[in-house]
């Protein structure tokens, strides 16, 4: 239960600010709230878990591959 509460503790306002900001770098277009909100439910997930492997110390293929 513990990992559902980490997920929803990505606070409303970040992920309204990182979907508007995609709404405008795709040129405001109607009809596309949901999947916006949705892609930066993702990436905010994303950047959160990205976070937490450095903390760990773990390593992610990216790194891997560009040093």
């Amino acid at each position: 239960m513990e990992a559902l509460t980490d997920k929803a503790a990505i606070p409303f306002d970040q992920i309204r600010e990182r979907a508007y900001e995609i709404w405008e770098r795709n040129h405001r277009p109607a009809g596309f709230e949901i999947e916006f909100w949705l892609l930066a439910e993702r990436e905010l997930r994303a950047e959160r878990e990205r976070k937490r492997g450095g903390e760990t110390g773990g390593r992610s293929g990216v790194e891997e591959a560009s040093s």
